[in-house]
């Protein structure tokens, strides 16, 4: 899917944190557990990071999952979304039903991280070979949610409810031409029987380790993908004045795209991001071609903006290719919504993840940038997403360099993720 930009994460060395909130009813238990558990979580996160697999192929992973689930009692249901496992935990005492998420797909990225469990792993990613690397850090999302599952089973006499975990696959988009992620994940079924009144989910990122971070309301962008195909009439690249000259065509729209980002809207607003990421044309140095296709992404919080800067860049499009006679058309894919936290719910359980982070928390990040399709869940129930500080590595999500510093963030990772279900059913039920 499209690329993170963890605009507030950077910063929180220098935040100071809270005092952490009273323990509560569960906090022992839990905190006991995810230590005891520490060197398995550690140990599945470093073999999922070493076999790495595409969206809608996460097959291996799956099933680690599911074996594991099944192991500690929990209802499982398998190939959810091509190959989502859907756990159902049932506990011995009556109650609401409360949804934790953790993605599972990997990146056509080749990792440079120097660790020795670093992928070595190929797919086929658009018809080419390509590697794969956990560029993202959602291996250590499927590791922490095992870990919160085997804490949370082992509890299962002292929870008021049930809690449903959702092991999603594709995040970061599904191969061309088939569904996944998040959408699919709904369509079957994953948020029905039992149906969850509420859903958490956790990101790695760059920060001090163990830290918790969010925002209510908007905290992570719309993310719209697009694709500009251009139209001109080939020549030689000696004569330009024979043909249409289309690398300039497509030369000029990039141009536009980043001054309607920048100089044709109110930037004061909320961030809003009009990115050119690839460029496609022509075979020969001195041959200028029929056809040129670019394709990037927008990013935008007010939908009203978001409107505006797809009307300004269709237009855009369609005028200069019109002046320099040939034809351009943009077309737009499948958008994610806005990852917007539900504020009563993200103060209610403010004081749970103070308790898991020790006081580490900072709840006024500046918007993200990047885009998640946990936004999906969050447009069924109300939904809290938050960021997990995990060190500084040398990359931020999505390259090469991005890796889990300071594995002992993974700790407070299923810290988190327990109490969050656990505060919840026994506050829906007071």
């Amino acid at each position: 899917m499209s690329k993170r930009i963890w605009i507030a994460a950077a910063a929180v060395m220098a935040t100071a944190w809270a005092t952490p909130a009273a323990a509560q009813t569960f906090d022992k238990a839990v905190f006991d557990a995810a230590k005891t558990l520490q060197p398995k979580v550690v140990a599945w996160r470093r073999d999922i990071h070493e076999h790495p697999e595409l969206g809608n192929s996460e097959v291996r992973t799956a099933k680690l999952v599911a074996d594991h689930l099944k192991s500690l009692g929990i209802e499982v249901r398998t190939g959810v979304a091509k190959t989502g496992v859907v756990g159902v935990l049932k506990g011995g005492r009556p109650g609401g039903v409360v949804a934790l998420r953790a993605d599972m797909d990997g990146l056509p990225v080749k990792e440079d991280t120097g660790v020795p469990f670093a992928s070595k792993a190929t797919a086929t990613y658009n018809g080419a070979t390509v590697p794969v690397a956990h560029a993202c850090g959602h291996d250590a999302h499927v590791a922490i949610l095992m870990g919160a599952a085997e804490v949370l089973a082992k509890m299962k006499d002292q929870i008021p409810g049930t809690v449903v975990f959702l092991f999603q696959p594709a995040e970061e988009g599904p191969p061309a031409g088939e569904e996944g992620g998040a959408q699919l994940m709904i369509k079957e079924g994953a948020l029905d029987n039992p149906k969850p009144t509420a859903v958490f989910g956790l990101h790695v990122v760059p920060g001090e380790p163990g830290s918790l971070m969010w925002r209510p309301g908007p905290m992570m962008a719309a993310s719209d993908r697009y694709s500009v195909k251009l139209k001109g009439k080939q020549t030689h690249g000696a004569n330009p004045w024979s043909g249409i000259d289309i690398a300039s065509m497509q030369a000029e729209i990039v141009l536009a795209f980043n001054q309607i980002a920048a100089r044709q809207i109110n930037v004061t607003r909320t961030p809003t991001i009009l990115t050119v990421a690839t460029v496609h044309g022509g075979v020969r140095y001195n041959i200028i071609p029929d056809d040129f296709e670019l394709a990037g992404t927008l990013r935008t919080f007010d939908p009203e903006l978001r409107k505006d800067v797809m009307a300004r860049a269709e237009k855009a499009v369609e005028s200069i290719a019109a002046r320099y006679g040939g034809s351009g058309k943009l077309e737009w894919g499948t958008p994610n919504p806005v990852t917007s936290n539900d504020p009563a719910l993200t103060a209610k359980m403010k004081p749970t993840l103070s308790r898991a982070a020790r006081g580490k928390v900072k709840d006024d990040i500046d918007f993200i940038t990047g885009a998640e399709d946990f936004s999906y869940y969050q447009l069924k129930v109300p939904g809290v997403f938050y960021d997990l500080g995990i060190g500084f590595p040398k990359g931020v999500n999505h390259s090469p360099f991005f890796n889990v510093m300071d594995e002992g963030a993974l700790e407070v990772g299923v810290r988190a993720q327990a109490l969050t279900a656990l505060d919840y059913l026994a506050s829906a039920k007071r």
